[in-house]
């Protein structure tokens, strides 16, 4: 009995030997666990809090709502909006300069945080992203070339290229059929077609132009049976060129106020018109099925219609007016009848958290004296 009570205790001792050393190891891979996330956990919660801090906004040039100044800072109405809304928050504002299309796409995916420009809200950008409260209300406009009055204009387009044009082919056509009068002339006619051949052409160029324009002098006309074949045909010929000639002069006489017969909408039919690529002017032109050329810009699009390239541009009338008092172009002039009311908004990532927070300060903003300051320092003080 008494070995029997050795073996026992010592066989105690050393199960309580193999418990101890198993809770202590235990112990300390729960204190190395602990370590390991008070560690790593201020790491990546410091990490998430700069994140929130900032404020990530894409943008596009759209003056006057967001443009860069000389400085080649930004500046504009919708990007002093979100300098205040990051004030608000007790963010910092970062700016990433992008397209149109690539703007709305990284809203889309969540790269940044919101968009801001002139943004108009419609039901298809909608359905893939979110919007803040609307904060300004825009609508599409006309601009069409300033008419022209005075001589000056008229003599100018007299010496126009396409007048010049008009011209020499008519000189050509007369050269022709004197020079074929005179061959068959020249010798049994000499009285009116005769000298030298310098003479005798001279003397059938101007009894084409006589016989085209039905004056009748009757100091020249043809005797040999080929001339007056000559004279036949190109009595008929002159017909149908003087008409194409009138026709012709015109439409370069009154081409300057043909131009701008364009009051509204129904007026673009048949015009040569331009707006801005994947703009909401252009879904509009598309819905009314009138054709359009695209531009990258708006800028292009004004500057296309100083040059006479297109008869009108579509686009936001705000955004026009703004480049018009700037002084940018010149001889351009905005209908007076704005059509299809638009809204301008920030856009957001669709479910976006930050949407009721943004909404609220923005309401506070446009209602106070900064904002009216705002929108009268760009939108009045060129004027």
């Amino acid at each position: 009995m008494q070995t029997v009570y050795h073996t026992t205790s010592f066989f105690n001792l050393s199960c309580s030997g193999s418990a101890d050393r198993w809770r202590s190891s235990f112990l300390h891979a729960i204190i190395s666990l602990f370590v390991v996330l008070l560690l790593c956990v201020p790491a990546s919660s410091s990490t998430a809090i700069a994140a929130e801090r900032e404020l990530v906004v894409a943008t596009k040039p759209s003056p006057p709502f967001a443009m860069k100044n000389e400085q080649g800072e930004w500046e504009g109405i919708s990007i002093e909006l979100m300098r205040a809304l990051a004030e608000e928050e007790e963010r910092e504002l970062i700016i990433r300069e992008m397209p149109l299309t690539e703007m709305l796409k990284a809203v889309e995916r969540g790269e940044v945080d919101a968009a801001a420009a002139a943004i108009t809200m419609t039901a298809e950008r909608e359905r893939l992203l979110d919007f803040c409260y609307p904060y300004f209300h825009s609508g599409l406009a006309i601009a069409v070339r300033e008419k022209e009055s005075g001589w000056l204009p008229i003599i100018g387009r007299l010496f126009s290229p396409a007048f010049l044009r008009v011209l020499a082919a008519l000189s050509m056509l007369l050269l022709l059929s004197g020079v074929l009068v005179w061959l068959f002339e020249r010798k049994k006619n000499p009285e009116h077609f005769g000298g030298t051949p310098a003479q005798g052409i001279g003397s059938g160029f101007w009894w084409a132009a006589v016989t085209m324009t039905t004056v009748g002098y009757g100091d020249k006309a043809p005797a040999t049976l080929g001339g007056r074949l000559i004279a036949l045909v190109w009595m008929f010929t002159g017909l149908v060129v003087i008409s194409g000639f009138t026709a012709a002069m015109t439409t370069v006489l009154t081409v300057g106020s043909l131009e701008s017969d364009i009051e509204e909408i129904d007026d673009l039919y048949g015009k040569r018109v331009g707006t801005v690529q994947a703009s909401s002017s252009s879904s509009y032109l598309e819905t009314a099925a009138i054709k359009y050329r695209s531009y990258p810009a708006i800028a292009e699009a004004l500057h296309a219609l100083e040059k006479e390239q297109i008869d009108a541009v579509v686009f936001d009338e705000p955004i026009m007016r703004y480049l018009l008092t700037s002084g940018e172009v010149h001889g351009i002039r905005i209908v007076d009848r704005e059509f299809r009311p638009e809204y301008y908004a920030i856009a957001l990532p669709p479910g976006s958290k930050q949407r009721e927070a943004l909404n609220r300060h923005l309401l506070n903003i446009i209602r106070s004296e900064r904002w009216k300051e705002i929108t009268f320092r760009y939108l009045h003080k060129r004027q």
